[in-house]
């Protein structure tokens, strides 16, 4: 028995992709040996940290890196690194941030729902642009450069960015002004990896913290993140983030990752204390990340690309139906199908809420039910789901044999 039905939870068929409500990704057997593995013993974690940090740091062109309880608990230790530096009475007050500087700049079509991350630190949000309503919806907001740089204060303590495709302005630009006065970007990058460069990509064009998320394509625990960057802000992050306890006048940290002498001692549990990580997350992440590489991505990739290729050929029988294997071999691979509801009978969005209500249950992806096109994504495929979803799918769409 599932150990999800033992508990009364029927498991389901998870092709959105590595989303969260449905669990991320599913790790793969090397990670979850290591956190067994990790389980049975005891560790310091400001060492096991500072251990992440040569791994992270390596991988990600950065000076310092840690291992976060995902990408928006990065989001908000980085901004708390940003308010408080190694100023331990500003740690023991976040969020509250009354007097002191406090604003993070976000260009307008940087602003998304995660934004909150931000501000759980006691940051304000100074969002950036001019309307121009002569514009597409999608390109609403006119950004230059220039509207980043005045709308730096005294009060500025980092700039926020948002990675995505054809992102702008472009990050280099933002970057530039960010050093030219001293303040700090912040680059949200959480599900922008693969490609495996990406990894690197952010921190490479001048970003000072980068945050991604580990239970995505990395294929670590669902609940793990890095946070990388400038060493000085990593070392208030993690500073931030562990419990560190006992007498200050003890405490011996690895210097290579936290600079005692910076501290005038050590924060009350702080704005970090509920996203702690578990030595078995760090190790898990940790061993993910070793296992992403070209070489293995490159295989995995195939191996998914041969699936998929499964779930076509099951179909290519019915009538009605557009299908294509996205051609991009530096992302997991995804079959969109493209539903003619006069000849197939029946429109995308109810072939999808079949699928959800059947058993087992298969989530497909529904950005684009609107468009009739139902996307099966690839990264949590193996022989079996494949051919479910294969048989499920015909089932649903030609009405032969479904349940």
């Amino acid at each position: 028995m599932s150990i999800y039905k033992r508990f009364g939870v029927e498991p389901l068929i998870n092709v959105v992709g590595a989303w969260t409500m449905y669990g991320g990704a599913l790790m793969e057997k090397e990670a979850l040996e290591a956190m067994d593995e990790a389980a049975k013993e005891s560790v310091r974690l400001d060492e096991l940290q500072a251990a992440a940090s040569e791994v992270i740091a390596k991988m990600t062109h950065a000076e310092a890196g840690i291992v976060t309880a995902g990408a928006a608990s990065g989001m908000t230790l980085g901004t708390a690194a940003c308010i408080a530096g190694f100023d331990v009475d500003k740690m023991n007050r976040l969020p509250d941030t009354a007097g002191m500087p406090n604003e993070v700049i976000i260009p307008w079509p940087h602003v998304t729902l995660y934004n909150h991350a931000f501000r759980a630190a006691g940051a304000k949000l100074i969002a950036v642009g001019t309307v121009n309503s002569f514009r597409p919806l999608s390109e609403a907001y006119m950004i230059g450069i220039g509207d980043i740089e005045t709308a730096i204060t005294e009060n500025t303590v980092a700039i926020a960015y948002t990675a995505r495709q054809d992102s702008y302005p472009p990050l280099e630009e933002v970057t530039q002004i960010g050093h030219r006065y001293n303040v700090p970007v912040i680059v949200d990058a959480g599900p922008q990896v693969p490609p495996i460069e990406n990894l690197h990509r952010f921190v490479d064009m001048g970003a000072d913290l980068v945050c991604i998320s580990g239970g995505k394509g990395i294929c670590g625990p669902q609940a793990s993140g890095i946070l990388c960057g400038r060493r000085d802000l990593i070392t208030s992050a993690v500073v931030q983030m562990m419990d560190l306890g006992g007498p200050f006048e003890t405490w011996s940290p690895p210097a290579s990752l936290i600079p005692k002498e910076k501290l005038r001692g050590l924060p009350e549990r702080g704005i970090g204390r509920g996203m702690k990580v578990s030595k078995e997350a760090i190790i898990g992440l940790l061993v993910a990340l070793e296992n992403f590489t070209e070489d293995k991505f490159a295989r995995k990739t195939e191996y998914l690309r041969h699936l998929l290729e499964v779930i076509r050929l099951r179909l290519e029988d019915i009538v009605g139906l557009e299908m294509m294997i996205t051609e991009d071999k530096s992302v997991y691979p995804s079959l969109d199908i493209k539903i003619d509801e006069q000849m197939a009978g029946k429109s995308a969005a109810e072939i999808s809420r079949k699928l959800k209500n059947g058993k087992p249950s298969i989530f497909v992806r529904d950005m684009q039910l609107h468009r009739g096109i139902i996307c099966v994504s690839s990264n949590n495929l193996n022989e079996e789901t494949a051919s479910i979803v294969g048989e499920r799918l015909h089932a649903v769409i030609t009405g032969h044999g479904e349940s």
